[in-house]
């Protein structure tokens, strides 16, 4: 059975994600109230739903219709995903609504479209990026869109995608002003972006898997000139039925062209296969092995 944390983590824990959920609320209200209100921008998914209301029916009810629509895609967490997950988003979403109706009467930012846009963007994105990092959610259409890529074999992406292109296309149709709506998917790319930065963070982390002739020799250059860790892993040609060692090696962006560059002085024939990390987590035990490593590696070549 799984150990429980002691009471006093647990709490801490809940603590800061929620002081986490809260900033970010405040910073997404904050761009939604002097960046993108003044200048007919929105969000999309529930966010810009609620907007194209707000503007419709008063901009002192958007806090009231981002909760009101989120209220079904509430449901649906519970009914579909787990019903731990209820608590943060339910908790993110009455952030975000009190902090959009208290910053209602701020004095907006008087920025050019462009500026909001960018701006705008780069602050909503932060926000929505750290309630995620700390389990929350103000968008149910995520949520509608992890439960038809169960379903359906949609991915998340793609369901998303398409939601947001009714939102925009309805805001454009409904006020008659393509331009404005296009501006709008510029600041929801933006924003998207740096949502993305929030999360995963500014590192850009590869997996590698390398197929050789000569694993060991191959794997100690690569530890001795770049000062990487990596891992043996047992595998066997489809062709040829032999068994083999397979490295796996976890690189940063910018060490990526150097590790190229060492296998293939060192072996020409071998084959690698490089993919994105979405992110790594380390436990105590690898981080201090990881620091032991650096410092070692620091000391041979500076």
């Amino acid at each position: 059975m799984p150990i429980a944390l002691p009471l006093k983590k647990r709490l801490l824990h809940h603590v800061i994600s929620y002081l986490g959920m809260a900033i970010g609320a405040f910073l997404a209200a904050l761009a939604i109230r002097i960046f993108l209100t003044p200048n007919q921008l929105i969000d999309g998914g529930v966010v810009g739903i609620a907007m194209i209301l707000g503007r419709l029916f008063g901009t002192s009810y958007i806090s009231i219709f981002l909760m009101i629509i989120n209220l079904p895609f509430i449901y649906l967490a519970w009914r579909y995903i787990r019903k731990s997950f209820i608590l943060n988003m339910l908790v993110a979403v009455i952030f975000f609504a009190i902090f959009v109706y208290l910053l209602e009467n701020i004095r907006p930012f008087g920025a050019e479209h462009l500026e909001a846009i960018v701006i705008g963007g780069a602050m909503l994105g932060t926000g929505a990026g750290l309630i995620i990092r700390y389990g929350g959610c103000i968008d149910g259409t995520e949520i509608l869109a992890i439960i038809i890529n169960k379903k359906k074999g949609f991915t998340v992406g793609q369901v998303i995608l398409v939601i947001n292109f009714f939102v925009f296309a309805a805001y454009g149709w409904i006020f008659d002003n393509w331009h404005i709506a296009l501006q709008s998917l510029m600041l929801y790319i933006v924003a998207f972006k740096m949502m993305d930065i929030v999360i995963a963070g500014i590192e850009e982390l590869k997996s590698v898997l390398i197929m050789c002739s000569k694993p060991d020799h191959l794997s100690k250059i690569i530890t001795h000139e770049l000062g990487l860790g990596l891992t043996f892993i047992k595998g066997r040609g489809g062709y040829s039925g032999e068994d083999r060692d397979i490295l796996f090696i976890i690189v940063e962006r910018l060490d990526i062209a150097q590790l190229k560059e060492i296998v293939l002085r060192e072996d020409p024939s071998a084959f690698m296969a490089i993919e994105n990390l979405h992110e790594v987590a380390y436990g105590r035990t690898a981080r201090i092995a990881l620091k032991r490593r650096a410092k070692t590696f620091a000391k041979k070549h500076f």
